[in-house]
This record gives C-alpha cells, sequence and structure tokens, in this order.
C-alpha cells in the first residue's frame, strides 16, 4: 500500500496574505487536533467534516491547532468575531446564519429530511464501528499516525492512544453498539457502507448532481476507511467491492483538498481483483475521479479553494474525536509553512503492549 502524503501548496506569500486576513475582523478559526504525520488531513471524522465544509463554500479560514476543546467539550469548535461555537451541525447553522452560505438550498423538504437520515446514520452509527476498527482493532497502526515528538514522543505515543482507545471503548458500550462482538460491530460497519453505496449509486454527490451538506459528513468517515485502515475489512470494502463509494471520496479529495496527495495504486485494494471492471483505477477514472466540473449553482470561482486557507505545521497532539473532547489544552500556534511530516516508524505488533521506556 502506498501512504498518502500532504504535500507543500500554498506558498508562504500566499499563505501570510492570508494569515493576515484572517487575523482580521471576520475571521473564522478553525479549531482543531493537529495533522497525523501520514498526511491524512485528520485522524477525526468531524474535524474533517468541517474543514472539508469550509472549502466546500470557499470561506476562508485560520487553523488552530491546539488541541484545545470548546466551552462544552467539543472538538472541532470554532471562533467567529469572539463567538464560540462548537458541535458540526450547530457550527454550519450558525455559518448559514451569519454568512449566508447554503449548500442545501437545491434540495427539497424531502431531499433534506433524505440528507439529516444519512448524515445522523454515519454520525452516530457508522462513526463508533470505525473508531472501534481505529482505536481498539488496530491501535497499533493508529499510534503510529499520531504526530507526537520530542525525546518522549513514543512515551506520549503511547499513553495518549490507549488513552484514547479506552474512552473509545467506554463511549461505545454506552452507546450500546459496545456490547456486542467483534464480528458483529463489522457486520453493522458492513451493513452501513453497502446502505450509503446503494444510496450513492452512480451519482456524483449523494443527493445528486450537486453537492450538500451531507457529503462532507460522509467524506469525513468513508476518508478513514480509504486512507487510514490499510488491510482491514473497510478498506478492503471500499477499494474492492463497494468502489462507487472509493470514486466519491477521491472526488472530494482531489475538488477539495489538491495538496493531499496520493497514488493511483492507492485507490484499490491491494487484494481486488483487478480483472473486474468495477475496481480498476481505470473504471475510477471513466467516472470522472479527476473531474473539476463546477457543481455550485452559479459556478462561482470553481478554484478560489486553491488559496483560500492556510495551514500550520503539526503539534505535539493529535486525537481521534467524535465531537467529543477527549484531549488536554496547548498553547494555540499559528505559522505559515506547510508542514514536512516525517512517515511513521514501523514497529512489530505486540499482542500485549507495554509503554516504551523514556
Amino acid at each position: 500500500m502506498h501512504s498518502p502524503r500532504l504535500m507543500p501548496f500554498y506558498t508562504s506569500e500566499v499563505t501570510a496574505e492570508k494569515e493576515q486576513e484572517l487575523d482580521s475582523k471576520d475571521a473564522i478559526i478553525l479549531h482543531q487536533f493537529s495533522r497525523p504525520n501520514t498526511g491524512v488531513p485528520s485522524l477525526s471524522p468531524f474535524c474533517l467534516k468541517m474543514e472539508t465544509y469550509l472549502r466546500m463554500v470557499d470561506l476562508p479560514y485560520q487553523n488552530y491547532f491546539d488541541g484545545k476543546l470548546s466551552p462544552q467539550g467539543k472538538m472541532p469548535w470554532i471562533e467567529y468575531n469572539r463567538q464560540q461555537v462548537s458541535g458540526s451541525e450547530f457550527i454550519i447553522d450558525f455559518l448559514e446564519e451569519k454568512l449566508g452560505v447554503n449548500l442545501n438550498k437545491n434540495l427539497s423538504p424531502q431531499e433534506r429530511a433524505v440528507s439529516w437520515a444519512v448524515t445522523k446514520m454515519v454520525e452516530e452509527h457508522l462513526y463508533w464501528t470505525i473508531a472501534y476498527c481505529q482505536w481498539v482493532d488496530n491501535l497499533e497502526e493508529t499510534q503510529k499516525m499520531l504526530s507526537v515528538t520530542g525525546p518522549l514522543g513514543d512515551m506520549l505515543k503511547w499513553i495518549l492512544s490507549h488513552l484514547n482507545s479506552s474512552m473509545v471503548q467506554r463511549e461505545m458500550y454506552g452507546h450500546g453498539i459496545g456490547r456486542f462482538s467483534k464480528e458483529d460491530v463489522y457486520k453493522l460497519m458492513e451493513k452501513d457502507m453497502r446502505t450509503l453505496a446503494e444510496l450513492l449509486g452512480d451519482k456524483k454527490y449523494f443527493m445528486g448532481p450537486k453537492m450538500s451538506t451531507v457529503d462532507a459528513a460522509v467524506f469525513g468517515h468513508l476518508a478513514q476507511a480509504m486512507w487510514t485502515l490499510p488491510g482491514t475489512q473497510p478498506e478492503q470494502l471500499i477499494k474492492g467491492e463497494l468502489v462507487n463509494l472509493a470514486m466519491f471520496c477521491e472526488r472530494m479529495r482531489r475538488k477539495f483538498w489538491p495538496e493531499w496527495f496520493v497514488d493511483i495504486e492507492d485507490l484499490c485494494y491491494d487484494g481486488a481483483d483487478t480483472d473486474s471492471s468495477e475496481g480498476s483505477p481505470t473504471c475510477l477514472m471513466d467516472f470522472g475521479l479527476f473531474s473539476r466540473t463546477d457543481t455550485m449553482e452559479e459556478s462561482e470561482a470553481s478554484d478560489k479553494h486553491t488559496h483560500s486557507h492556510t495551514h500550520s505545521p503539526n503539534t505535539d497532539h493529535s486525537l481521534f474525536d467524535s465531537d467529543v473532547g477527549t484531549c488536554s489544552e496547548n498553547e494555540p500556534q499559528l505559522k505559515c509553512d506547510p508542514p514536512s511530516p516525517d512517515p511513521p516508524n514501523s514497529a512489530p505488533s505486540n499482542p500485549s503492549p507495554k509503554p516504551p521506556n523514556p
């Protein structure tokens, strides 16, 4: 498998100009966990959802990779003109009211209802199965993706990942899904993913040819299966049998994350049948993976997003979250240069992990 990686995309001149703009009034400050060291923008589906949404509506923003939770204990959250808003749905409602953006304006009342139902299935059900796969069943691989530096980096990674794993298991038990066996959790995951594949069909986006907010929510979650869980059942499903979901993820990545580079070989599962017309990279291209056709109603500024966002380097904190806070506070850092993450160190699996010696 080829690991995705973030490539330097914005020049320091543009970044500095944008940072100056965002330090002024009416700046959107997005608080979220720091970038993983493998290139995926976030291990949190909700952080990835929120940042993708801001790019979809073409709103400039400044990332704070500080790990600081909102007053409600949430992540991600935003600050706008001294107002603080947390919870991804409340943030979207707030931005629609304050700034007049609306990705759902072309949806009928029935389509809005379907969009809401799909969003809640993804965020309240599929989310937990993905979290289980990342933070319980594949904890050691996820631990390698955390961005923690310094002489005690390995020990901190171990502590943070295992603390988060314990919290995920506790929250899953309270939710109810954690009371079932591993096999049952994966069965539920497969049902959710197959449902999404049926809903998407051969459409470009989930509600048709134009984007809506549900696309940001689904992308935030499916991207985890697509690019953070190599060799697992969700990756095998999305890159094999449910290839239309892989096509959707790649379409969103190319349109809204031009600096996030992946190799074409990474679009299909290595164990998939490459002779199948549904699983080959050629088939993906036939469905318009590389199309940048404008999908907003007025087709306004299709490429503006390529210079509307600034990026900060990794901080020493990175955790997964489900719109509930799990981490300590650090001082915010604002810098202009894009990150240059080192590849994670590979280590053999250990069925009974122990904290590394400092």
